[in-house]
């Protein structure tokens, strides 16, 4: 797992309506600050539209003081597709990134878990020890803005065990990784628009394909055991969504945290 590849699974590196008839539709506004190592690193902002059983998730983040110094990157990304009571079904997801070097460009169109066709401009440099991403790779997965979206379907508590039970498939274009949660209790937090409990979510991460086995980073990752995810709901929705994540890196431990979680409620279109 490369550094762009921690990126997307931090801001970037996984619903349940009342049904068709929901009355209910919620929009959540987030802004989030990442740190590394206690130092500000940039920003990051995600809205979260989710209304009649459908959903559009749009982020944003960009390095800013001592980072942008280094390295002046920012990212784009949106996600679209339909919600079922056990994970989001997603069927376009596009996102712009650059930095000092180079722009790209990934767009990706699904169908019921089933990628059905990418494209990346510029491509990407091909590597002989990448592990090839096969056709079976690309079925039954979340792209990386969708993972963000987690339901927790039946009568199980929001805020408990039930939130964290749950493997996400993650393919972003040209990597595919598995990220396990596991409850680990909760909190009470409070931030500009939400005060309350969130759940504490143990996280893993599994490559699969796409990633360079041979790289300290790829090993590193796979043997960390300090990566962390809290939820906090969206109760109308039964939606848990990432409140805090911290993930370690080989320099130090990244976090992004909810300075702003706001939540709007409003009678869902027909």
């Amino acid at each position: 797992m490369g550094g762009a590849d921690i990126s997307r699974f931090l801001v970037a590196a996984a619903l349940g309506l009342a049904g068709a008839g929901a009355a209910q539709a919620e929009t959540l506004r987030a802004k989030y600050s990442v740190k590394l190592i206690g130092l500000s690193l940039g920003t990051a902002g995600l809205t979260a539209n989710l209304n009649a059983g459908q959903y559009k998730v749009e982020a944003n983040a960009r390095l800013s003081g001592i980072a942008s110094m280094v390295s002046n990157s920012r990212g784009v990304a949106v996600s679209t597709g339909g919600l079922t009571s056990s994970k989001p079904a997603p069927s376009t997801y596009a996102t712009t990134s650059s930095n000092s070097t180079v722009t790209r460009t990934v767009r990706m169109a699904l169908n019921a878990g089933t990628v059905r066709g990418v494209d990346i401009s510029p491509p990407l440099e091909d590597s002989p020890d990448r592990v090839p991403v096969t056709d079976g790779h690309k079925r039954g997965i979340i792209d990386p803005l969708s993972a963000l979206v987690m339901p927790v379907a039946g009568s199980d508590p929001l805020v408990g065990p039930a939130a964290c039970a749950r493997t996400i498939p993650v393919y972003d274009g040209y990597t595919r990784f598995d990220v396990s949660l596991s409850y680990s209790g909760t909190k009470q937090v409070s931030t500009q628009g939400y005060s309350g409990p969130v759940v504490v979510c143990s996280a893993r991460y599994q490559p699969i394909s796409g990633h360079r086995p041979n790289r300290k980073v790829t090993e590193f990752m796979t043997n960390n055991r300090d990566m962390e995810v809290w939820l906090a709901p969206l109760e109308s929705s039964r939606v848990m969504m990432p409140y805090r994540i911290s993930v370690a890196t080989m320099v130090g431990t990244t976090v992004i945290e909810a300075q702003e979680f706001s939540v709007t409620t409003t009678r869902a279109a027909r």
